[in-house]
């Protein structure tokens, strides 16, 4: 019997859905509208993919998505829950109340309730104060009363010493049994700040995640697919099962963009290149290291900065839909666009809109199987001087994109995918060779459908109180163990990154060690 999985993936133009066997061989591909829920466009892309397919709904094993649920919350506030916030480190730490610098509205809606405690770490993991248990349950009960949905707890060096975080949800099982408790070590990183924030967003987001599971899980049942499992793509390239995700929501936030460059790798099988992913609004541009996205230490999502690990990119305002304006001998391209109304509203369908891919269209760079798209309108209502302008415009700027994320002078390999990518030339001045695979269009929902299962943890130490082996082992099995977690067969996880950064600004040997660990499937 072969095995079947089908990835999704939500972007902001087209949810894209893939089947593959287990051999990761492409049996299926097709793309529906994004819809303003995320959920029923996701059901509709699981329906095209049953119905045309033609597969047993008993060979599926797994469905993976890629979704935008919890950004999009986050961004509209919509569907936050409640949380009440409590800091571990006074007398330190209190110069700056917890969400200070949020936007104000998204404060209004997320905070429930704010505390600092007595407590917390050194970086070499001794106490700067004990714990204050009386305060902290004092807490805990005035956040029963005001009902809050979850807890956030963020302690000073708790990346070194957990153990204050680790007694708040003790405490917490007992007085609040049922309200979902989020220690920052297992969010993010050093920067009190920036982990306070991710573990705070963490904590409003888990609503947003139950209820869309619900919807999801629902649907696979009335699809007939009640048997297969759940997993949801995480920042990193990764995957997890939905019980992982469910305690770590904010691990998705720019899943979709990571799919992209993670599917350019599988597509491709080229481990180290410049990835852009043109859609219908943005082209995101980021880069393969050994087969994974590159990561950046530091992200703002919604207007909160966090130090969650994520993709490396930049997201501008130049795609298949981005609007072109003339101005005598110039030209103006994005970053406004018309997104998924292009078959209605760019001139090759008769609309009266200039876009990129009506430039691209009638300079013959690309071609649309659509009988509705009609080349010749574009040719005949756009000039021709007009064209070239603003096709060498548009190359011009992706060119000058992809040289801002390079790290190296060299020109490198540059893989295009995503629905728009085909209205680039087969040759750019940054790149040696430009590779546009077979399926780009759907790279998203391919990286998102091959990844593998993955957790990266992230710790800092002091050499003087721990063996640098040592402290590398005790890492490298955390690492191992929350992959498993997530849903890794235990006997394939392998440790595939291990970083080891000196912190000079701390006295002492202190360093930083994040190890990242992937295993297959457990299904």
């Amino acid at each position: 019997m072969t095995k079947y999985k089908i990835g999704i993936d939500v972007g902001s133009t087209h949810t894209d859905a893939v089947l593959l066997d287990e051999n990761n061989r492409i049996i299926y591909a097709d793309k529906t509208m994004t819809t303003q829920d995320v959920t029923s466009g996701i059901i509709n892309a699981l329906k095209l993919v049953l119905e045309n397919s033609k597969i047993r709904k008993d060979d599926v094993v797994a469905v993976m998505f890629g979704t935008t649920h919890i950004i999009n919350a986050i961004v509209q506030r919509k569907g936050l829950g409640k949380v009440g916030v409590i800091r571990i480190g006074l007398p330190a730490t209190e110069a700056i109340e917890p969400l200070l610098d949020w936007p104000s509205d998204l404060r209004t809606v997320v905070l429930a309730g704010s505390a600092m405690i007595k407590g917390g770490h050194d970086y070499t993991g001794e106490p700067i104060m004990e714990f204050d248990e009386e305060k902290a349950k004092r807490v805990l009960e005035r956040f029963g009363e005001l009902r809050v949905d979850a807890i956030a707890v963020t302690s000073v060096f708790s990346t070194v010493n957990n153990e204050h975080e680790v007694k708040i949800k003790e405490m917490a099982s007992r007085i609040l049994p049922n309200t979902p408790v989020v220690l920052s070590h297992e969010i993010s990183s050093i920067g009190l700040l920036e982990r306070e924030n991710a573990t705070v967003l963490n904590a409003a987001t888990i609503n947003v995640m139950q209820n869309a599971m619900k919807a999801l899980k629902t649907a696979l049942i009335d699809l007939g697919l009640s048997h297969a499992k759940m997993f949801f793509a995480q920042n990193d390239g990764t995957t997890a099962l939905a019980e992982y995700i469910l305690r770590f929501p904010i691990f998705t936030t720019i899943a979709p963009v990571s799919n992209s460059i993670r599917g350019a790798y599988v597509l491709t099988g080229i481990p180290n290149a410049l990835v852009a992913d043109t859609g219908g609004t943005t082209t995101n541009i980021g880069a393969l290291v050994n087969g994974y996205p590159r990561e950046t230490l530091e992200i703002e999502i919604g207007g909160v900065r966090t130090n969650i690990r994520a993709p490396d990119l930049l997201a501008v305002g130049l795609a298949g839909g981005s609007i072109v304006k003339f101005h005598n001998d110039d030209v103006s391209i994005g970053p406004l666009s018309v997104g998924y109304r292009l078959i209605w509203e760019g001139i090759a369908w008769g609309g009266n809109t200039i876009t990129a891919t009506d430039i691209a269209l009638a300079k013959g760079a690309m071609y649309i199987d659509d009988p509705n798209c009609k080349i010749e309108l574009a040719k005949e209502k756009i000039p021709s001087k007009m064209i070239d302008l603003a096709y060498n415009k548009m190359v011009s700027m992706l060119e000058d994109y992809l040289d801002r994320i390079k790290t190296r002078p060299e020109p490198e390999t540059v893989i295009l995918v995503g629905g728009g990518s085909a209205m680039w030339p087969k040759k750019l001045k940054v790149a040696k060779e430009v590779i546009r695979p077979e399926y780009a269009q759907f790279a998203n929902a391919v990286g998102a459908a091959t990844a593998l299962v993955g957790s990266t943890v992230e710790k800092a130490y002091s050499y003087e109180k721990i063996a640098r082996e040592k402290a590398i082992q005790e890492v490298s099995e955390e690492a191992r163990q929350r992959a498993i977690d997530a849903g890794a067969e235990a006997g394939s996880v392998e440790i595939a990154e291990v970083e080891e950064v000196a912190m000079p600004y701390l006295p002492g040997t202190a360093v930083k060690i994040r190890i990242k660990a992937v295993g297959k499937l457990r299904l």
